[in-house]
């Protein structure tokens, strides 16, 4: 008995570094899993969770695309952008708790989500409702920030077949895009047959296709 328990005493403080070395290499697997600014999730594992998600219910994807930001930045600095983009990133995270979804920080000041709607009404219900929050004011750096949203979507059922989540996002970059140059705070994707060519595999007129807007 008395060798049993000596065993166990010394096996004791070994499985407590393992287990503690286990926690911090899954921390670490999140933290590269995640937006350093934003802590928003990164491309890869947006596309996995938005790929199981849009497999089990119907749902929207959305391309969101910050109007000002950039005046924010030259005019405040990068601080204050930094600033306006973590809380954006706050409210999409906020939002997608609420509408189960998930979010992803594309790069700059472009965000993507996947989101649960039941219908093409809910979907536009959802979309004022997006709007909304996002151009609420921000208050940082000592400034209160006026930020708009363009704001594309396309809606999903799962009944149509296994959800391509870069074709989906593709199609609400087009409707961001049409959104942002008629002055229209969002559009949805009503064909899903692209309006665009492709440049490189990116929407031409899309920034770095040489026809940005």
């Amino acid at each position: 008995m008395s060798q049993t328990l000596t065993a166990l005493s010394a096996a004791l403080p070994v499985a407590a570094g393992w287990s503690l070395h286990s926690l911090r290499l899954r921390r670490r697997i999140e933290a590269a899993r995640r937006d350093p600014l934003t802590g928003l999730l990164t491309r890869d594992a947006f596309a996995e969770r938005a790929t199981r998600m849009l497999a089990r219910r119907s749902g929207a994807v959305y391309v969101i695309d910050l109007d000002r930001f950039k005046e924010i930045n030259d005019t405040h600095g990068h601080a204050a952008g930094d600033a306006v983009l973590r809380v954006t990133g706050q409210r999409l995270s906020r939002w997608a708790d609420e509408y189960e979804g998930v979010v992803v920080r594309l790069g700059g000041d472009e965000f993507a989500a996947v989101g649960r709607v039941f219908s093409r009404e809910d979907l536009v219900w959802t979309l004022n409702q997006l709007t909304n929050w996002l151009e609420a004011p921000i208050e940082a750096e000592g400034h209160t920030f006026s930020v708009g949203a363009s704001i594309g979507a396309v809606d999903h059922d799962p009944a149509s077949g296994t959800a391509d989540v870069s074709a989906l996002l593709r199609l609400a970059d087009e409707q961001m895009y049409r959104a942002k140059r008629g002055g229209a705070p969002w559009l949805n994707a009503l064909s899903r047959t692209p309006e665009r060519a492709t440049v490189n595999g990116r929407r031409a007129g899309r920034r770095g296709t040489g026809d940005a807007a």
